[in-house]
């Protein structure tokens, strides 16, 4: 079997349960796994999913500065490989055209984990093409071994189109997890055949089939209002400002209230601007939560909606996991045009559509379904059968075992036991 470290940003955390348990079906297929983390968790709550990998956890210096002995230890080990001339050589070419903090701290994490990396190890594979793929590039040129990557979305359109091409000149393959950013990275690749697109998937064990028995809420009773869903940090791509103007803009009579699942930076700002129109009475700010409690909520929701947007600095959305969760337990979705969304959600089949950055479209959109109970039930229906169908995790992990070098054979043994 392999024996692979996976580098990460951060271990564990909420918003990345897609990593998680991609990381947890790979073991259960066999693979050999060490987590590698960049920083330490903030998190409270940890998932089920994190308490089932098996896989060790290895944490590099978050700061340089915070164990500088350990760095200078990492930099005299490694020095006597023979590809630390080529690393360096690479890394300071990157440093001329981004000379930040960042960057001598991406190097200085690399030496310590290439010092630090058990013998057996055979191939480093990053989650995300930024700050992780430079610290796996890194290493892997130092230790002479292959590096591969997972690109997700943040990462795919705010890297620099140098970085990006000089990365997936370097590796030996990429998937991504939407066909959009594919495309990009195609563009950007010398051999375009070194990028693949494997969608994430939902995994449906840990999110059977919800029935679709919710009452026929229609809005029109003050004790028995509409319940709407959102799970999605407080940032700026995630749109929860044009969600707030559109909740304003419904119809006064109308009965309704929103729970919103996730943290963020902005939190403190959607709250003052729920307070402003009117609203903060309506609504449930849970904070971050551990996947048990999204799943009782999106089973006692009506509703789901996610108002995802390009932000002002280019990022966005890939293919949000909580779409295909939403829609595993019959939940009718309303979401955006943005990204890969619309390759999950066929608008006016499988849930509503529109345009990104448009509340007053929005709030059409969300009054249609929330006075139409049977709309919100056919479209979860169908929602559900899609996800089923082409979007759960066992139907597009295989592709990522048999890129580690697993052979069928052995997936099908592991999998047996």
């Amino acid at each position: 079997m392999p024996a692979v470290a996976v580098i990460l940003k951060g271990y564990p955390r909420l918003s990345e349960t897609f990593i998680a348990q991609e990381i947890r079906e790979l073991e259960r297929l066999g693979a050999d796994l060490r987590i590698i983390s960049l920083r330490h968790p903030t998190d409270r709550h940890r998932h089920p999913v994190h308490r089932e990998i098996a896989a060790p956890v290895r944490y590099l210096p978050e700061y340089l500065h915070h164990e500088p002995l350990r760095v200078l230890r990492g930099l005299a080990a490694v020095r006597r490989k023979a590809g630390f001339a080529k690393a360096l050589s690479v890394w300071l070419r990157d440093l001329r055209r981004d000379p930040t903090r960042n960057r001598i701290r991406r190097f200085g994490q690399a030496c310590v984990l290439a010092a630090e990396l058990e013998p057996d190890t055979t191939h480093l594979h990053a989650h995300f093409l930024h700050t992780p793929a430079s610290v796996a590039r890194y290493a892997a040129a130092i230790c002479g071994l292959p590096w591969s990557c997972s690109a997700h979305a943040k990462d795919i359109w705010t890297t620099s189109d140098w970085e990006i091409a000089e990365k997936l000149a370097s590796l030996d393959w990429l998937v991504t997890c939407t066909a959009a950013g594919r495309d990009r990275l195609q563009d950007l690749a010398r051999d375009p055949d070194r990028v693949a697109l494997v969608y994430h998937g939902v995994d449906l064990a840990r999110f059977p089939p919800g029935g679709d028995d919710r009452p026929a809420r229609d809005g029109n009773l003050v004790s028995d209002p509409v319940t709407i869903l959102s799970v999605g940090r407080m940032v700026e791509k995630k749109g929860y400002d044009d969600l707030l103007d559109a909740l304003a803009g419904l119809p006064p009579a109308m009965s309704w209230r929103l729970r919103h699942i996730g943290g963020g930076k902005l939190g403190d700002r959607l709250r003052a601007r729920a307070a402003r129109l009117g609203i903060e009475d309506r609504i449930s700010w849970l904070g971050p939560q551990p996947q048990e409690t999204v799943l009782d909520e999106m089973r006692a929701a009506d509703l789901f909606v996610l108002a995802s947007r390009v932000a002002s600095d280019g990022d966005r959305d890939g293919l949000p996991n909580v779409l295909m969760e939403a829609q595993s337990q019959g939940l009718a979705v309303l979401a955006t045009r943005v990204s890969a969304i619309p390759e999950l959600i066929i608008d006016q089949s499988t849930g509503f559509l529109v345009r990104p950055g448009d509340p007053d479209a929005l709030a059409q959109a969300l009054a249609r379904l929330i006075a139409d109970p049977e709309l919100r039930r056919r479209l979860g229906r169908a929602g559900a059968k899609r996800v089923r169908d082409s979007f759960s995790l066992a139907a597009n992990i295989g592709e990522i075992a048999r890129r580690f070098g697993m052979t069928r054979e052995e997936r099908w043994a592991a999998a047996c036991e």
